[in-house]
């Protein structure tokens, strides 16, 4: 037995002492073990207590240097209760791991630690804690892989990230959790197959199959990759996205769009191109290649070509521009206006302002109606109209601008 610990302890030496090219992170036994001050910097170091930690299968015979099964027993090292660092250039730590097992096999060049508890560093400083079932270090020690169960929390904001994969790239400044990823905050709860940390930049990216909960505004986000810039408090997506807005646990409005960015600061999301806004309160659907919806004013504004439908009253209208007051219920639209109502009478202006309670619409500005059955043109500077009843006033703006009546005669 004790034959066999010192063959285990001197192929270890050879290592430290430069017999061996082999490079590490630094391993240690947690019992109270002083390393020596000039070794601190050497960020790729294995220091171990062997005599009672090894583990093998001890031999009563005297080891046979040629016997290949005896090779691969040392090969193989465990121990129990261990603490494994790696530290950068400049002697500031990257990681620090500590397990109540850990083993390592020479020909693999890699470590596996049993259920890991540690810490993440970028600049000396902590930024994420992290727990998992086993973690596997690389020879280089470049890269820290922990599998199974990993719970992940950012210590100064709070984000926690659940998965079953995570991996560590210090010199990318990069966290990937992966595997039926879980990511919660007090502002934000997601789901994805993957995220991506820049710790520096507080940016945190999910992709695939990216489900995203918000607490203020009450959104739900659904698409394949979404970003969010945590200091900004924005959600940016560059890919086709749905946001439905909640009230007491139900759909009030749905926005969708091949992009968007969502502030959960200011409640204002930027849609676009190819927005849509689906209104259940009145219903309607607002179709712009951009627009900008105040989630808490509920107001949305278009600053390109858009439609408004209203299904209920089956009036369709479009503009350059056009304003919704949700709660006000009501439209405003300038530029090109032309409104169609359901007998495909049609009231074109400059400005227009749509009252939806009252069913009204009042046109200013170069007002052209046209109506087919029966048949008329009213031109002139203002009216009002009632396209569900076909009830329409044309009037003036001044003396000599006088209303323009066409009736034309049925055959």
């Amino acid at each position: 037995m004790q034959h066999q610990q010192g063959r285990t302890n001197g192929s270890t030496n050879s290592q430290l002492q430069g017999g061996s090219k082999t490079k590490f992170p630094r391993f240690y036994s947690d019992d109270n073990l002083k390393l020596p001050q000039n070794w601190s910097y050497l960020p790729l170091t294995l220091f171990l207590v062997i005599g009672l930690f090894a583990c093998g299968n001890p031999s009563p015979h005297k080891p046979n240097r040629g016997d290949s099964s005896n090779q691969d027993t040392n090969s193989k090292l465990t121990f129990f209760g261990v603490a494994l660092e790696q530290f950068d250039e400049v002697g500031r730590p990257i990681w620090k791991v500590k397990a109540k097992k850990a083993k390592y096999t020479k020909e693999k060049e890699i470590g596996e630690a049993q259920n890991p508890d540690g810490e993440l560093y970028q600049d000396g400083k902590v930024v994420y804690t992290i727990r998992g079932e086993t973690a596997d270090i690389q020879q280089d020690g470049k890269q820290l892989f922990l599998k199974g169960k990993i719970i992940a929390t950012d210590p100064h904001n709070g984000t926690i990230l659940k998965g079953n994969e995570l991996e560590w790239r210090h010199k990318e400044d990069l966290l990937i959790v992966r595997n039926q990823l879980n990511g919660t905050h007090k502002e934000l709860q997601a789901t994805a197959q993957e995220v991506r940390v820049k710790t520096r930049e507080q940016r945190i990216e999910f992709a695939g199959k990216v489900v995203a909960i918000s607490a203020d505004p009450q959104l739900q986000m659904r698409t394949e990759r979404l970003i969010w810039q945590i200091k900004e408090g924005k959600l940016i997506s560059e890919c086709p996205i749905q946001i439905d807005r909640y009230k007491d646990n139900k759909i009030t409005d749905r926005g969708q769009g091949n992009a968007a960015e969502i502030n959960l600061k200011t409640k204002i999301a930027t849609i676009g191109p190819k927005a849509k806004l689906e209104l259940i309160e009145p219903p309607m659907q607002i179709v712009s290649n951009s627009m900008t919806w105040n989630i808490n004013q509920e107001t949305v504004k278009a600053n390109s070509p858009v439609r408004v439908f209203h299904q209920a009253e089956n009036v369709t209208v479009t503009g350059n521009k056009a304003e919704v007051k949700i709660l006000q219920k009501s439209v405003y639209l300038t530029g090109n206006v032309n409104a169609v109502g359901q007998h495909k009478q049609s009231l074109k202006s400059n400005l227009l302002t749509w009252y939806l309670e009252r069913k009204l619409l009042e046109a200013q500005g170069n007002v052209v109606y046209l109506q087919v059955d029966p048949p008329l043109n009213l031109q002139g500077a203002t009216a009002l109209a009632n396209l569900q009843t076909d009830n329409i006033v044309v009037k003036g703006g001044s003396y000599n601008d006088r209303v323009v009546t066409e009736i034309i005669p049925q055959e």
